[in-house]
């Protein structure tokens, strides 16, 4: 099987702002996950992998035939499912063929796939799908199934190469399961971009973006974590060796400066007992000596500078949100919310009650009902029965993160939800979500994913007044891994009442839960 190789790409946005430039990579068989900050470029490097964008200079070579499942799945609702797994035309060709009526493209169309309705159907079974009726319209199937049908329209195609961004985001457990199993049966090049933990422990090696390089690791996720961890702990060391370098020579300056005035001062008081021209002379020599060993020791502390800055260069960033939501806090046993047999319009019948800080994963299959059962608890919409008794602020994160106006600046959008705070206090507290002063004045619509998360993020907590249930659905899709790690930290120090909607369990296990709301239909 060939690989796929990138040869000196580079791609500029049109804003002239460089993605990345002169990268050269290979991508052979077996699976590869492409990790990295939100923004790093792994979304556009796929696409100029599978000829969906044309690179700024470089090139791409290897197999012709790639299969390519975007972040973004846009799929017309009335279309069959029989479309969307690219068999609708050879079925048709197979109906003519079969009822006398094929002419030779229908012939040239099927090829040897006489069996492709049985063969469509043994694949999306693979998938977790039986006895589907491939005339169904796409409309009519949850946005976790679209994705699951793309992805075996993908494979029923046969491509060379696969490349996959996030596919699991949307898919519920068993989706991901299914999923994650179809990954592991795959032979040949396999590039996928991922912050699914447990998807990403089935590639054979990691590919980081980072800073516009790729940097290839052997083995898992978890082998990528431990090889990054040696790495970062030389790192930290040679810091404290470059650190001590420094101040040691610095203070060695500061010695020669010393015993150099002291000179000075020694060789003033003597010169009135030495003829003029012989003081003088000494002089000159005082001062090249002095120039000399002044210089050395400045240039050795110059070095030493340098390699401070190239050794913290080495060492990553850990840019974690820090925050003190103590108005958040809700006392223990105080009630907060409250479910009395609620019926959605999916037919889940719901009981629960959350007090004080209680954090609560909603968890079920898609299209069971998690995302209604928010808009039951916020009153967006009414349940078909039963009580919801919501008894404190509470705030909700939606998955597309409609929290702040696209047009509206991130400083602007915050202080309309928190409009007793001044600016000044506003600023220090985006800080502590790492929003710099630069970027709280740029438009919403402008921010990168991981940006518009963290100020949708402090524009709930920080609001007027202050929620003491917070509601999350699906927090983690499209987040890459940093910022799932800044948002597991921030939630650990929110201390009211959490509500989280959520597939991705390595994270649920990070937020110490006290409860699970297992909706299914009894």
């Amino acid at each position: 099987m060939p690989s796929l190789v990138c040869h000196q790409l580079s791609y500029v946005w049109p804003n002239g702002e460089s993605v990345f430039a002169g990268l050269d990579a290979t991508f052979p068989d077996g699976a590869t996950g492409l990790v990295g900050r939100n923004g790093s470029g792994k979304s556009t490097l796929l696409r100029i992998l599978a000829g969906d964008l044309p690179p700024s200079s470089g090139s791409v070579q290897g197999p012709s035939r790639i299969g390519y499942l975007p972040q973004q799945l846009v799929l017309q609702a009335d279309r069959t499912l029989a479309d969307v797994l690219g068999v609708a035309a050879a079925l048709e060709a197979l109906e003519r063929v079969t009822a006398g009526e094929g002419e030779q493209a229908d012939f040239e169309l099927i090829g040897d796939r006489w069996d492709l309705e049985g063969e469509a159907l043994a694949t999306v079974e693979r998938l977790g799908f039986s006895g589907l009726d491939l005339s169904r319209r796409i409309g009519t199937v949850s946005g976790g199934e679209a994705v699951l049908l793309a992805f075996a329209g993908l494979l029923l195609a046969e491509p060379d190469v696969l490349l996959l961004d996030e596919p699991t985001n949307n898919l519920d457990r068993r989706a991901r399961g299914l999923l994650t199993e179809a990954v592991r049966r795959w032979r040949g090049p396999l590039l996928m971009v991922s912050h699914d933990r447990e998807l990403l422990e089935t590639v054979d090696q990691i590919a980081e973006l980072r800073d516009g390089e790729l940097r290839f690791f052997g083995g898992p996720f978890s082998a990528y974590q431990a090889a990054l961890e040696v790495e970062q702990e030389a790192a930290r060391r040679a810091v404290r060796s470059a650190d001590g370098d420094l101040k040691r020579q610095q203070r060695e300056l500061i010695e020669m400066r010393i015993k150099l005035d002291r000179r000075q001062r020694f060789a003033k008081a003597q010169a009135g007992n030495i003829p003029k021209i012989v003081a003088n002379g000494k002089k000159r020599m005082a001062q090249v000596s002095a120039g000399k060993l002044k210089g050395g020791h400045e240039a050795d502390v110059a070095e030493a500078r340098v390699r401070l800055e190239q050794a913290e260069d080495a060492v990553r960033d850990d840019d974690l949100i820090r925050i003190d939501l103590s108005r958040t806090a809700v006392p223990a046993g105080r009630d907060v919310l409250l479910l009395e047999e609620v019926v959605l319009r999916t037919g889940v019948r719901v009981s629960a009650h959350l007090r004080g800080p209680d954090r609560i994963a909603v968890v079920g299959p898609n299209g069971i009902g998690k995302t209604t059962l928010i808009d039951a608890i916020t009153g967006a919409a009414s349940p078909v029965a039963g009580r919801v008794d919501l008894r404190v602020p509470t705030r909700v994160l939606p998955q597309r993160l409609t929290v702040l106006d696209d047009r509206e600046t991130v400083l602007a959008g915050v202080s309309r939800l928190a409009p007793s705070a001044d600016d000044n206090t506003l600023r220090a507290e985006l800080a502590r979500f790492l929003l710099d002063a630069a970027t709280i004045v740029r438009p919403v619509g402008s921010l990168s994913g991981g940006e518009r998360f963290r100020a949708s993020l402090a524009a709930l907590l920080l609001a007027e007044p202050a929620p003491q249930l917070l509601i999350l659905d699906e927090p983690t899709n499209n987040l890459d891994l940093d910022s799932v790690a800044q948002l597991t930290a921030a939630l650990n120090a929110y201390q009211g009442a959490l509500l989280v909607v959520s597939h991705d369990e390595p994270f649920l296990a990070d937020l110490q839960l006290t409860g699970r709301i297992v909706l299914s239909i009894s």
